[in-house]
C-alpha cells in the first residue's frame, strides 16, 4: 500500500490522539473561564469486583502509588477510586530502552452491584493493590408482623 494515501492518524493513533487532546486543550484555554481548570486523566485502574461473606470487594491495581496519594468515595452506590502515581526524578545517568509504566492522575468510577452500608467501608492499601471491602445492605424481603 502507498503510504501517500494513508491518512496520518492511520500510521500512528496514539499521535493522532495527543494532536487532538491538544486542539481541546488549546479551545477550552481560550474559551473557557480560567476558573474552570481542565484535568486529563492519564489511566484507569483495573479492577476486580466480587462478593465475598455478605460484602461486596473491589480490588483496584494502583502500582507505585502512595496510600496518600489515593482518594477513595462511595457516591451514588458507585465507588470512586482517584489519585495520582509520581513519576520519580529522572535517571540522567542511565539509558531507556523501554518505559511502559503509568504515570499521572487516574480516576475509575465502579457502580456497585447492590445496596451497601457506606458508613462500614474499610479500604486498604498493600503491594500495589486497593481493596475495598463495604458490607451489603440486607433488605428483608419477609417480615413477620405480631397481631395484635
Amino acid at each position: 500500500m502507498d503510504r501517500r494515501l494513508v491518512p496520518a492518524f492511520a500510521i500512528s493513533p496514539l499521535r493522532e490522539l495527543a494532536r487532538i487532546e491538544n486542539e481541546i486543550n488549546k479551545f477550552l484555554k481560550e474559551f473557557m473561564p480560567q476558573e474552570i481548570t481542565t484535568e486529563v486523566v492519564a489511566w484507569k485502574p483495573r479492577v476486580d469486583v466480587y462478593e465475598k461473606d455478605n460484602n461486596i470487594v473491589v480490588e483496584a491495581e494502583i502500582p507505585g502509588a502512595k496510600k496518600e496519594d489515593i482518594e477513595v468515595k462511595i457516591k451514588d452506590n458507585a465507588v470512586v477510586i482517584r489519585g495520582e502515581v509520581k513519576k520519580e526524578e529522572e535517571k540522567k545517568e542511565e539509558n531507556y530502552y523501554r518505559s511502559e509504566r503509568f504515570y499521572g492522575k487516574f480516576e475509575r468510577v465502579i457502580p456497585l452491584p447492590a445496596d451497601v452500608k457506606v458508613e462500614e467501608a474499610k479500604a486498604e492499601y498493600q503491594d500495589g493493590v486497593l481493596k475495598l471491602t463495604i458490607p451489603k445492605a440486607t433488605s428483608e424481603k419477609e417480615i413477620k408482623i405480631e397481631v395484635k
